[in-house]
């Protein structure tokens, strides 16, 4: 059982690396680089539609070993208060976060809304931001798991 919970959390943290780590990627280097040499649409649109590809992986990957990750500590131990605030917290902006990337990614509303409103402007950006906090929260649930089934 040990060896399927390391393979769950490696590909957990391996997808939730990736999302995270492409969107700095894709915020710092790929769009300036872009903007800078002027419109090339097909290889944005290419770029664009891998890195969307990958996200839905990734999406995909978290939900199956998050549930997985998720009833697996909730059956091992008696878990404190603490935990499960810090949990159902990083649920609920994981969800705000696959939404975000389910809007951003549906292309004919992008085109339609063609970046005017500013949900639209801050979307990619507010994704990142709500995945750094989503990754420090998944570090404090392993601080608190940890605690709590360490000997005192």
């Amino acid at each position: 059982m040990l060896e399927i919970r390391l393979i769950v959390r490696a590909a957990h943290t391996l997808a939730a690396a990736a999302w995270v780590g492409g969107s700095i990627l894709y915020l710092v280097a790929v769009l300036p680089a872009l903007r800078s040499k002027g419109p090339a649409p097909a290889v944005a649109g290419e770029i664009a539609a891998l890195f969307r590809r990958m996200v839905n992986i990734c999406m995909g990957v978290l939900l199956l070993s998050g549930a997985y990750l998720t009833f697996d500590r909730l059956t091992q131990t008696t878990l404190g208060w603490p935990y499960m605030v810090v949990l159902g917290l990083k649920i609920v902006i994981a969800t705000g976060m696959f939404i975000l990337a389910i809007y951003i990614g549906q292309s004919n509303i992008r085109r339609l809304a063609k970046r005017s409103t500013r949900l639209s402007r801050a979307a990619p950006q507010l994704m990142l931001a709500l995945g750094i906090v989503v990754f420090i929260l998944g570090a404090l649930l392993n601080g608190l798991f940890e605690g709590t089934i360490a000997p005192h």
